[in-house]
């Protein structure tokens, strides 16, 4: 059994359900773990603002978050006013990849990451989807803002409609990946929640094959194949589960926990 030096830790569908509950049960083992020495590291796709809350209820109170699915590096430091201390952020021209997607589809909803603020949007997106503040600005002003990452949306397609919009236009110099409804993450070339906590796990002095990782979307696939021990949750997508080492229960069996509580043994 992998002991967890560095445990890497998705949020939404593998510790929080999609209704926003974290479960006493993980919330226990996640400060178990912590107490033992573990490095306990959120990887979300949450921006900064959004995934901080997360640690303060799981009882993370230093220590360090990869947010924006590895574009924003953070360290949780409850002395400063939000909380914590941006370390490392990457950012990308959106522009190109903006303007071949909206081509294709054209009445979607699309958003640059205000970084620790919200989103600045070209529409009005569905309630709750989006986090913090949101200014609603032309797309040409989206497309001109560096951003750490994009966030495209259209309430009426598919994700396999996604998936063949990229494969029509082609994505080049960033990073993408299709969520569950028909959600598009766009984020910098070679960034991912993998790269950004390999530096995390070089800065900590954490052992390569002292790694582990939960997750369960297609930005988790990298993720899942960086720790030594990767574990996918059962009702993660095919590809996300075949590069997992693993596959645990679903969310709806709160499939992280078991494997949170081997990690104690």
């Amino acid at each position: 059994m992998t002991r967890a030096g560095l445990l890497a830790l998705d949020v939404d569908g593998t510790l929080m359900t999609y209704d926003g509950v974290i479960s006493a049960g993980v919330v226990d083992a996640v400060g178990r773990l912590r107490d033992a020495g573990t490095h306990v590291v959120l990887a979300t796709g949450r921006g900064v603002h959004s995934a901080v809350p997360v640690a303060t209820e799981l009882g993370l109170t230093e220590g360090w978050i990869v947010c924006s699915n590895g574009a924003v590096s953070a360290r949780i430091d409850p002395s400063r006013q939000h909380g914590y201390e941006v370390v490392r952020t990457t950012t990308f021209d959106p522009g190109p990849a903006l303007r071949a997607i909206v081509m294709e589809l054209p009445d979607a909803l699309y958003a640059v990451e205000d970084l620790g603020v919200g989103f600045r949007v070209s529409g009005d997106f569905p309630d709750g989807e989006l986090s913090g503040e949101l200014e609603r600005v032309t797309f040409d002003e989206l497309a001109e803002t560096p951003a750490t990452r994009v966030i495209i949306r259209a309430p009426n397609s598919s994700p396999d409609d996604f998936h063949a919009v990229v494969a029509r236009v082609g994505l080049h110099e960033v990073e993408y990946a299709v969520g569950w409804s028909a959600w598009l993450d766009l984020t910098p070339g070679g960034v991912s929640k993998a790269s950004a906590l390999e530096e995390i796990r070089r800065e900590l002095g954490v052992e390569p094959h002292a790694t582990v990782a939960i997750g369960d979307g297609s930005n988790d696939v990298q993720m899942l194949r960086w720790a030594a021990r990767g574990v996918a949750m059962g009702h993660a997508p095919e590809g996300t589960r075949l590069a997992a080492d693993e596959v645990t229960g679903g969310i709806e069996d709160d499939g992280a926990l078991p494997v949170l509580l081997s990690l104690l043994v």
